[in-house]
């Protein structure tokens, strides 16, 4: 059965799952949907247009679906849906989308740590995690198993690809690409992210392909255009390298080199 603390406040037509708990002085919007074994520790409020998947994990004084602090906001229907299985740990904000049916987004499967904030319309994927204070400016999307170090700060519309490794207290103002490790004052791509790689069972051929297309993307003097027929000529095709390539070719603002 549900459990919710006697001091808890939930408005009026929240729905809230069989077995999710809900400690001490939370407070739930009307319009909020939470799921199955999901569990508010105390303090945290979700308000506006929300939807919070199975399996849960919020911390106190997180802050769920609020209004956008874009100021473009005109009023109508905006949201915030985070999946199953996702940590939100101490004073995290989620903020709801600008425009009308615009959506914030977090995947399944995430690790957020405390004081780190998701911005209006953000689309955050599977298995991310970002350390303590890291920030998310409105529109930007972080792909699947990306890691974003502590105190980094990204650029409105910027993306990170999957399995990029961003180092702390990084200025993103740039895409990052995928599979590569991004650290420094500016920050560059300093490598590929053969450990995290390597955790999440990606095999050591494409790896290896990986490797080679570092060099040519970052080590030999190429424009961006260059690189990427390079490394189409010479390279054997696997579906890395495609990613990577796809992610350069759709980069509206740039790559970080």
């Amino acid at each position: 059965m549900t459990r919710v603390h006697a001091t808890a406040i939930i408005e009026d037509g929240a729905q809230i799952e069989a077995d999710a708990e809900i400690g001490p002085y939370c407070v739930i919007g009307s319009n909020v949907k939470i799921g199955a074994e999901t569990r508010l520790h105390s303090h945290v409020v979700v308000d506006g247009d929300t939807t919070i998947g199975a399996g849960c994990n919020v911390f106190p004084f997180a802050c769920l679906g609020t209004q956008t602090q874009d100021l473009k906001f005109c009023g109508g229907k905006t949201s915030v849906v985070i999946g199953d299985r996702t940590t939100l740990r101490e004073y995290v904000t989620v903020t709801a989308g600008t425009n009308e049916g615009e959506v914030t987004r977090v995947g399944d499967d995430c690790t957020i740590l405390a004081y780190c904030h998701i911005a209006h319309a953000c689309r955050v994927g599977n298995g991310v995690i970002m350390s303590n204070g890291a920030t998310l400016a409105g529109d930007v999307t972080v792909d699947d198993q990306a890691v974003i170090g502590g105190l980094t700060g990204v650029h409105q519309f910027t993306r990170i690809g999957r399995l990029c490794m961003v180092g702390a207290c990084s200025k993103i103002v740039k895409d990052c690409p995928p599979f590569m490790l991004v650290d420094g004052h500016p920050p560059r791509v300093r490598g590929v992210n053969v450990i995290g790689m390597e955790r999440r069972g990606i095999d050591v051929a494409s790896r290896e392909m990986l490797k080679k297309a570092h060099r040519i993307l970052f080590r030999k003097g190429f424009s961006t255009q260059q690189a990427v027929e390079e490394i189409r000529e010479s390279l054997e095709a696997c579906e890395a390298t495609e990613q990577l390539l796809a992610f350069i070719e759709g980069s509206k603002r740039g790559i970080l080199k």
